[in-house]
């Protein structure tokens, strides 16, 4: 077998057959193919595209490229959730301890952020202490005691798929759906979870900028997971504006603890609910939708997801205290209105916009060296359809830096557009893909 033919192949609109499509991700990921040879494959890929079976072929062979991580010893079913992330995302903060406390089983395996804001990782962080470099002993051991833990991602879980897409980003070949699929998912499979429940953003601040783009891609990751053995479960969501109030590390973590708290906002609280009702329906803790978001929102209501929430800090070195003070975590030395100069209502908020004033501030990573800002961002006073009048508040800017936070300040006010009538912002949730 030869590189050279199964890039002919594939470039003459062939598919590839699973043996193929293995030997190729073997040899890349060994240093045995070249990058300019791989690159000519994921361009053929890229125009001629890849069928379902191929799809699933090229997951399976990324996830066992590397370590497949053993859940075994964790009675029950374990559930994962992953999104494919946003500005304001702060979900798995609240979500996590949410489903938790109702008796899911969680061992998550996440990430640090590259971009506008950071991962859940970093998020974690602003808890003074917390660690996230754990053993698999340990992580398995902490799920058993608590029902959630959440550590780094390896290096040697799929490590194909990180070696690939590197190599599609300076290639521009990230943009195909069986490729952000595949990425996705072979991350997902060899995490170990028994069912996974995905957040998948649709709009101007999400990758998916257009919703059918994003139906299409929830619907090809639950194939994946389903033939994979998984029980999975998409959740297209509304990413065009961001999410909650809070945008930057620390200020999100406090928005998650509100939530908590039965405090946090309409949108945000209403994505938990979502995912965390499938989460529970995943878990085989439910089968009713309504009975599940009774469960969770009871658990609000109790105090037990708060609880959770320092209940998982303690046990990976934080300070527990800080989920009930809140003044403990990471804070800006600079902190200033953002006013309006005109009256109206928001009719358009360019999420992207809002994400790029948080990484001016420092509060994300421009080049996976750059160290994070835990405490500046943003907290949104006014979003789409809110009424305006001058001199209202638009947001609360917090910032270490003052030449930062002009320049994050001229880019937030042109973010923001205003109309005479009202704009609907539409639906948080947009659909609920699962497998037929």
């Amino acid at each position: 077998m030869r590189m050279y033919d199964l890039i002919m192949k594939k470039r003459n609109g062939s598919a590839l057959c699973r043996e193929e499509i293995q030997y190729m991700i073997e040899g890349y990921t060994a240093g045995r193919i070249p990058d300019y040879q791989m690159s000519a494959m994921m361009m053929a890929i890229y125009f001629t595209g890849m069928n379902k079976d191929e799809t699933a072929a090229l997951t399976m062979a990324m996830a066992h490229s590397g370590d497949m991580v053993d859940l075994s010893a964790i009675p029950g079913i374990k559930v994962d959730k992953h999104s494919t992330g946003g500005v304001g995302d702060k979900t798995s903060i609240a979500l996590l301890p949410m489903a938790a406390a109702c008796g899911v089983r969680i061992a998550k395996m996440s990430g640090r952020g590259l971009g506008h804001t950071g991962g859940t990782i970093d998020k974690l962080e602003s808890f003074p202490g917390f660690i996230t470099g754990m053993s698999s002993e340990q992580f398995t051991k902490q799920v058993n005691e608590i029902g959630l833990a959440v550590m780094g991602q390896t290096a040697d879980i799929a490590p194909a798929d990180k070696k690939l897409y590197a190599l599609r980003d300076v290639t521009a070949t990230v943009d195909n759906m069986s490729l952000i699929a595949s990425s996705i998912m072979s991350k997902k499979l060899a995490s170990g979870a028994d069912a996974i429940v995905l957040d998948v953003k649709t709009g101007s601040g999400a990758f998916m900028k257009k919703e059918q783009d994003a139906r299409a891609l929830a619907q090809e990751m639950v194939t994946l997971g389903t033939l994979a053995g998984r029980k999975t479960i998409a959740v297209v969501s509304d990413m065009d504006q961001p999410l909650g109030n809070a945008v930057g590390n620390a200020l999100e973590v406090k928005e998650a603890i509100a939530t908590l708290r039965g405090e946090g906002p309409d949108d945000f609280t209403r994505l938990c609910l979502t995912l965390g009702t499938y989460m529970l329906i995943a878990g085989g803790i439910v089968s009713d939708e309504k009975e599940a978001e009774a469960r969770l929102t009871q658990a609000i209501r109790d105090g037990s997801a708060l609880r959770k929430l320092a209940e998982l800090v303690r046990a990976q070195g934080g300070n527990p205290e800080a989920v009930y003070d809140t003044s403990l975590l990471p804070g800006a030395s600079i902190v200033e209105e953002i006013v309006s100069s005109q009256s109206g209502y928001v009719s358009k908020i360019d999420c992207d916009e809002i994400g790029m004033c948080s990484l001016i501030l420092g509060g994300g990573r421009e080049t996976k060296d750059s160290k994070v800002d835990l405490s500046v961002g943003l907290v949104l006073h006014k979003k789409t359809g809110d009424p305006v009048s001058k001199g209202d508040v638009l947001a609360v800017i917090h910032a270490n830096d003052s030449d930062r936070l002009k320049a994050a300040r001229e880019r937030f006010l042109a973010a923001y557009h205003f109309s005479d009538t009202v704009t609907d912002a539409g639906p948080m949730i947009k659909c609920v893909v699962r497998e037929s």
